[in-house]
């Protein structure tokens, strides 16, 4: 399992430079707090990527850990951390194994649809299983997941995007296939960058699940969580339909 290696991941906020992630924090935040894991209650947070949402959690008033399993962002999450003051601690750790002795949590969360890189039920139950031993009984877990009637139903297969940076140019061709059977998109991307007249290209393929909330609530109650809230991404919204592309869902550890 591999994603945002080398130069892709110093592109990964280019890319989502828009992303809203203090209204997501924020919403994410309310969400928690409304499952009994207010700030400044002790956060763990899983696929950290660059640490944006860690940050934000952070200015919240929680106390983060935030881990990745690419040592390439994590590079990034911590240089971009100590250039923002942040005392944010990232820690490279694979979610499947996750292993922090000592360490309880208040609360977890796994955002942008991190969970499905691991792609097959018995690897998602691992890494529930794994979060569920680091918090405290009660304790909540938020997980934004893939939806997969939007997937099938609206997926582009090709997409063309242009970012302009600081010193140039990067055009990033994305081109999508599914395995429906399996329940996986296989993304591939081309990324063309021109900087300081001179042009790169770099190749990647990341492999993602998508999922139906209904198979998602069993996979959490079979690692010991109860499915409490479910939105239409970060909304309050809950009808969630064949148009909702992300699902957020709050879930609650089980004491037994």
């Amino acid at each position: 399992m591999s994603s945002y290696l080398d130069r892709h991941a110093e592109l990964y906020d280019v890319f989502y430079a828009d992303k809203p992630y203090a209204a997501e924090a924020a919403f994410v935040a309310e969400l928690l707090g409304e499952l009994g894991a207010r700030a400044p209650g002790r956060l763990l947070e899983l696929a950290c990527g660059t640490g944006r949402h860690a940050r934000e959690f952070e200015r919240l008033g929680y106390s983060v850990v935030a881990t990745d399993y690419s040592k390439d962002m994590l590079a990034c999450a911590k240089r971009r951390g100590a250039e923002a003051g942040s005392k944010v601690t990232f820690l490279e750790g694979n979610m499947r194994t996750l292993d922090l002795p000592g360490q309880t949590f208040d609360g977890a969360v796994c955002l942008f649809d991190s969970i499905g890189y691991l792609q097959t039920n018995e690897a998602i139950l691992e890494a529930l299983r794994s979060i569920r031993r680091h918090l405290r009984p009660g304790a909540p877990l938020v997980l934004e997941v893939w939806h997969a009637a939007a997937m099938l139903r609206s997926f582009d297969p090709v997409r063309v995007r242009r970012f302009r940076t600081s010193d140039g140019e990067v055009v990033r061709i994305s081109e999508t296939t599914l395995d429906a059977f399996r329940q996986l998109g296989h993304v591939s991307y081309e990324i063309i960058e021109t900087r300081d007249g001179a042009t790169t290209r770099l190749r990647e393929t990341q492999t993602n699940r998508y999922f139906l909330a209904q198979e998602m609530r069993g996979l959490l109650e079979q690692a010991g969580f109860e499915a409490v809230r479910w939105c239409a991404g970060f909304s309050h919204a809950d009808a969630i339909d064949e148009r909702t592309w992300h699902i957020v869902v709050g879930a609650r550890r089980r004491e037994s």
